[in-house]
């Protein structure tokens, strides 16, 4: 095995116990990197150079028996949202062609002490707007479409040209393109993880969270990342803590709701089918299911939409007026989309989504976990716009891919998407773990529980 397709906890460990130094690891990705860019285009900037100068100095702290913590010497990719002091931070639009950032946002603050090496920016659609990424290609077929927002962070750790990487997740921006990698991606709970120096796309929905290999990789990441910052009005007032799930697999007692609606809705029958063997997993492993029924349903698409489009036409007002040729077609016609909604809209959002959350806390009173798809169906070929459902609907595919993610950012709850399987084609396959607010140990134990009964994870073949 090469040190690129090491996990971050082997990697880690291997590090820590003088097995293989930081530049070993950080030349194995750099040579990866190099290898499927072409192929697959994740990253917008590649800090090569910026790369190794920190991995030796890596190697010389370790060397001295100084670590800095549990990212010691660690590649990292991070959404091109998120600043890093003097490298340009474009969210893949030309509106932030000469845009450079003058100091660390707080996670990358975090990361760097933690010891986590930058290896580059990966792509997102342009401003997170959109779930596709079309600019980067899906880490396991380069005809179909990589997911997003956060398609670069997804596929760079899929095809092993990042150990791990950040993404951004506003309506599923990190959970839609890691199950459509077969990477895991955590969405945490909403103030969880400070946001200051990042570009926001709808700031009552934003989060940031990690994409890894692992459920054990994506633990120890959101230990370094969480924490307060009083720079970030929704930060919660909460200390740093270590979220790494008990090596157990044991989850007797645990309460794992199945739903009986709308999150089985619509979903292509090999998701269904395999999302349903890995809940029997569950239960196998001595989780109890329960059935729930989703509340409010109806009102999730309006409630998403209506909340997040104006906030993303009021952070855009500006440069909307002055550049607005600068600005891709689709999340251009979304942002002028967004001035014509009245304010009633607006504040019928708010409402709906406080509804929402009391009516799902009421709801997870009854179980310890929710389990369901992450997606109704598989990457899908690029440039498809729409797909038909098996009774006639027809449903656009971002519309689709946002379904099932978007009730955990209206609610604010966490949730993990671990892969589960693949298609027919040899699609990834993801399913969905959602908990109470600031469960991320409970989501963490059961995805971490299942994956030790799953097929050993492999890089991407970059086809």
């Amino acid at each position: 095995m090469q040190p690129f397709e090491l996990p971050l906890t082997a990697a880690a460990d291997a590090i820590r116990q003088r097995r293989m130094s930081p530049v070993e690891l950080v030349d194995s990705v750099l040579d990866r990197v190099e290898q499927v860019e072409p192929q697959v285009g994740a990253y917008v900037t590649v800090t090569a150079e910026q790369a190794r100068r920190s991995a030796l100095e890596a190697e010389r702290e370790a060397a001295a028996g100084r670590f800095r913590g549990p990212l010691h010497g660690i590649p990292m990719g991070l959404k091109d949202l998120i600043d890093v002091a003097g490298v340009p931070t474009t969210a893949s639009s030309r509106v932030r062609a000469h845009h450079r950032a003058d100091s660390h946002s707080t996670v990358v603050a975090r990361l760097a002490a933690s010891g986590a090496v930058l290896v580059g920016k990966t792509h997102t659609h342009e401003f997170a707007y959109g779930l596709t990424t079309p600019q980067t290609r899906n880490a396991w077929d380069r005809g179909r479409v990589a997911g997003g927002s956060s398609g670069g962070s997804a596929v760079a750790v899929a095809a092993g040209a990042a150990t791990f990487a950040l993404g951004t997740d506003t309506g599923g921006s990190i959970r839609v393109p890691a199950a459509l990698n077969g990477v895991v991606g955590l969405k945490p709970t909403f103030g969880l993880v400070p946001r200051h120096g990042v570009t926001s796309l709808s700031w009552s929905l934003d989060h940031v969270g990690p994409l890894t290999r692992t459920v054990a990789d994506a633990a120890v990441v959101l230990s370094v990342l969480a924490g307060h910052d009083p720079r970030d009005p929704a930060s919660l007032p909460l200390p740093a803590g270590d979220h790494r799930p008990d090596a157990s697999a044991d989850l007797a007692g645990l309460r794992v709701g199945v739903p009986r609606n709308y999150y089985f809705d619509h979903v292509d029958p090999q998701v269904e089918v395999a999302v349903r063997r890995a809940i029997d997993q569950l239960e196998a492993l001595g989780a109890r299911l329960v059935e729930v029924e989703i509340p409010m349903t109806r009102y999730i698409q309006a409630t998403q939409w209506g909340l997040m489009v104006p906030e993303a036409t009021a952070y855009h007002e500006r440069t909307l007026r002055t550049a607005p040729d600068l600005y891709g077609a689709d999340v251009r016609v979304l942002l002028e989309a967004g001035e014509l909604m009245p304010a009633g809209d607006y504040l019928r959002a708010q409402r709906a989504r406080a509804l929402m959350r009391q009516e799902w806390s009421r709801m997870l009173e009854q179980v310890d976990v929710i389990a369901a798809p992450t997606v109704p169906t598989t990457a899908v070929p690029a440039g498809l716009q729409a797909m038909t459902w098996s009774d006639g609907t027809v449903e656009s595919v971002s519309d689709a891919y946002v379904r099932l993610s978007a009730p955990a950012n209206i609610t604010g709850v966490p949730s993990l998407s671990v892969p589960v399987g693949r298609d027919r084609a040899g699609m990834p396959i993801g399913m969905q773990l959602l908990g109470r607010p600031l469960g991320e140990a409970v989501l963490l134990r059961v995805g971490h529980a299942y994956e030790q009964f799953a097929p050993a994870r492999e890089i991407a073949r970059v086809a």
